[in-house]
Order: structure tokens, then C-alpha cells, then sequence
């Protein structure tokens, strides 16, 4: 191993240098769009929505890791239906475990900097320690060596990813000390802070400071990053843009391992071009994820789209009469009082509770506690109804 690649100087620049304004220029546009979708859902609405984003981005972060868990396996995980199969339950112990995280994250959890060695290690023992004793072994592709992965600590050996050779295990808290300086939010303006989401995607990937967990954990990170800064919410998730562009986003993650191209490629180690490359594609790929939230979450073509399974669900006899005028007033005012449900349907108590039963049984409406008021749910039936192209078609 080259003795140089102990100096941080190897991971530098840590933030683009040429194009910056066509990447403040995406910042802006992100900024602007993430702050119209915050606005455009009511926010007892958004708290439903964000657990079904929250599956969602399980699903596309698996995929990219190569396991294709089913939207459905996902929700019999959150139910702890679990498959008899020890490897398909391994795979919905996962999901699970990814679900679990980010909604810690998303309400608030983490008791330190983003961008501190010790939240890092946090992110990883938080999903790794949720594992099955099986997902936590990795091999050595050239020795066959099976090596233990253990929840929140560093590597103690040194790796090879493709043709990339990350710093060795001795270096790791050194290059983990520049990550922290390069990037805390402290030092940055607010577009830069922005800009520098994805550029601290790729280096913590460039220093792969785990066995395996590594994308999982960059991902995650990359999701409290937009969050801390206003920008990400429980609404949309980076990973699913990531997932139906994986060849690319793989792709110019290993470009922007490479070392600078020439004189004229920034003044770092590493290329300065192609690392604004992937900072491109990133926060491209973010708008257009918010721009896709933001398409399938507008009321009056959600409100259709709920009228319309209603009517059919009513004709199969799947669902009684007057649902959808309850499930109607949960998406306009976010939730109802139980009690509500005979003046909203016209019908008397007894009718219009066995409506009420029916829809709170199929998980279309849900309550934090038994008697307590209603809001909209979105079980995995409904999804391909109200919300189309969420997921690949089955």
C-alpha cells in the first residue's frame, strides 16, 4: 500500500471547484421545490405519508444492495409476520431494521454532530445491531477470509473495493477528523451546505470506514444531512432516483474515485470534475424525486385517485358505502374524531361506525391509540391505486 495514502490530503478536495454555479443553481431549485412539497401536505397527512416513504426508501436502498425484498415482505416484517425461510426472513429482518432507523432519524434521534466519527458509528450500530448473526459476515473475495462485521465499530483490517484501496484501519480516524472539519455545517454557507450532501456522500464511500453497511450508512447519512438543513423530510427519499438510475449512480461514484485529471482538474488529489460530476447527478436526482412526490401528492388528483379505488373497492363489496367520504375527510383535514363519522357520512351511529370499523380494519384509516381520532393510512394494497409508479410494476 502506498505510504501516501495515509495523508487526508488523498481525499482531497472535499468540495467541488469548477461548476459551482451550475450546482448553487441546483441547490436553489431543490431548496425552492422540497419547501413547495412541505407546503402542498397537511402535516397530520405527511406523518401517514412518511411511514410509507419510509418503507419505500427500505425498498430502494435494498435493491441497490442487490436484495430485492417485496413491498409486501416489507409490511409483514413491520407486523412481525415473518417467512419460516431462514433467508427471506433474514431479508425482512432488514427491512425491518432500515425502516426502524430512519424513523429514529426522522424524529429527531442522534445524539451527535452529523458529521462526527461517533454519529457515523452510531448509523451503523444502530442498523447493524437490528441484524440477524447471518447478514453480519463479509468474505474476502481473495482470500476467502470470512470477517466479523460488528455493529458501530470501524474496520480493524484493510479492504480493497474494486479497484479503489480506501485508507488503511490505522488512518481511518485521521481521514474520519478531515470528513468532520471539510463539511460541518458550521463553516458553510447555505448552499454549500447543500452541495455538500452528495460530496460528503462520495467521500465517506472513499473511506469506507466499515466491513459492509457502508452504502446503507452513506444513504442514511445523506437522508439526516438534508433533513438537518430543511431541505429533506419524511415526504420524498433520494434512494428510490438512486435505485432506477443504479448503473449511473454506481458508475460516477467510482469516477469520482479517481485521481485528478490534468492540470486543469482542480487542485486536489482526486478529480475535482469528476466529483462534481456525481454532485450533479445527485441533486438532480433529488429534484426529480421531489418533483415525483410532488406530481402523485397534489389533493384534488389524490382525491381522485382515492374516489376511484372507493367506488370499485364498493361495487366488489370490499369496502360498504359511505367510505369514501370519511377517508375523503381525513385527506382534507388531516384527521377526525371517531364520534365525527355519522355527521360526515349522513348515516346513523350504527351504520356509519361499521363503515368506520371497516375502513380502520384495511388500515386506510389508523389512530396512535384505540378511541383515538383518525388519519389516512396506506397499506401496501392501496399503493399502486393512490400512489402510481411508487414502486416498479409487479
Amino acid at each position: 500500500m502506498p505510504a501516501n495514502i495515509e495523508n487526508t490530503y488523498t481525499m482531497e478536495p472535499m468540495l467541488p471547484q469548477e461548476g459551482v454555479r451550475e450546482l448553487e443553481d441546483l441547490a436553489i431549485t431543490l431548496v425552492a421545490k422540497s419547501s413547495a412539497l412541505a407546503g402542498q401536505v397537511n402535516p397530520l397527512v405527511a406523518k401517514s405519508i412518511g411511514d410509507l416513504v419510509r418503507s419505500m426508501n427500505c425498498y430502494y436502498s435494498n435493491l441497490i444492495e442487490g436484495h430485492d425484498t417485496h413491498p409486501r415482505d416489507i409490511e409483514r416484517a413491520l407486523a412481525s409476520d415473518y417467512y419460516a425461510d431462514p433467508k427471506k426472513r433474514d431479508l425482512q429482518l432488514e427491512a425491518r431494521a432500515h425502516i426502524e432507523l430512519q424513523e429514529i432519524i426522522d424524529f429527531g434521534g442522534g445524539k451527535h454532530g452529523l458529521f462526527e466519527a461517533d454519529y457515523i458509528r452510531w448509523l451503523h450500530y444502530e442498523f447493524c445491531s437490528r441484524l440477524p448473526d447471518e447478514l453480519l459476515w463479509v468474505e474476502n473475495p481473495d482470500t476467502g477470509e470470512r470477517v466479523q462485521v460488528i455493529p458501530g465499530k470501524f474496520r480493524s483490517g484493510d479492504v480493497q473495493v474494486g479497484q479503489h484501496i480506501p485508507p488503511s484501519a490505522d488512518a481511518l480516524d485521521k481521514f474520519m477528523d478531515r470528513f468532520e472539519d471539510a463539511y460541518a455545517p458550521k463553516k458553510l454557507s447555505r448552499l454549500r451546505r447543500v452541495i455538500a450532501v452528495p460530496a460528503a456522500h462520495h467521500r465517506l464511500l472513499w473511506i469506507h470506514p466499515f466491513y459492509d453497511g457502508n452504502g446503507r450508512v452513506a444513504r442514511m447519512h445523506s437522508h439526516a444531512y438534508l433533513k438537518e438543513i430543511g431541505i429533506g423530510s419524511s415526504l420524498w427519499s433520494v434512494s428510490r432516483g438512486l435505485a432506477r438510475r443504479v448503473e449511473d449512480y454506481k458508475r460516477l461514484l467510482m469516477a469520482a474515485d479517481n485521481p485528478r485529471q490534468g492540470d486543469l482538474d482542480g487542485r486536489g488529489n482526486l478529480s475535482a470534475k469528476f466529483l462534481k460530476d456525481f454532485c450533479v447527478f445527485f441533486l438532480e436526482t433529488c429534484i426529480d424525486q421531489v418533483e415525483f412526490m410532488e406530481s402523485i401528492l397534489k389533493p384534488t388528483d389524490l382525491l381522485r385517485r382515492i374516489e376511484r379505488y372507493t367506488d370499485d373497492a364498493i361495487q366488489a363489496k370490499k369496502l360498504p358505502k359511505g367510505s369514501f367520504k370519511l377517508l375523503r375527510e381525513a385527506l382534507q383535514a388531516g384527521e377526525f374524531k371517531r364520534g365525527r363519522a355519522a355527521e360526515i357520512t349522513g348515516y346513523k351511529e350504527r351504520q356509519a361506525s361499521t363503515v368506520l370499523k371497516a375502513l380502520t380494519d384495511k388500515g386506510l384509516l389508523v389512530a396512535d391509540t384505540p378511541k383515538g381520532a383518525v388519519r389516512l393510512g396506506f397499506p401496501n394494497e392501496i399503493v399502486e391505486w393512490w400512489f402510481p409508479l411508487l414502486y416498479p410494476a409487479s
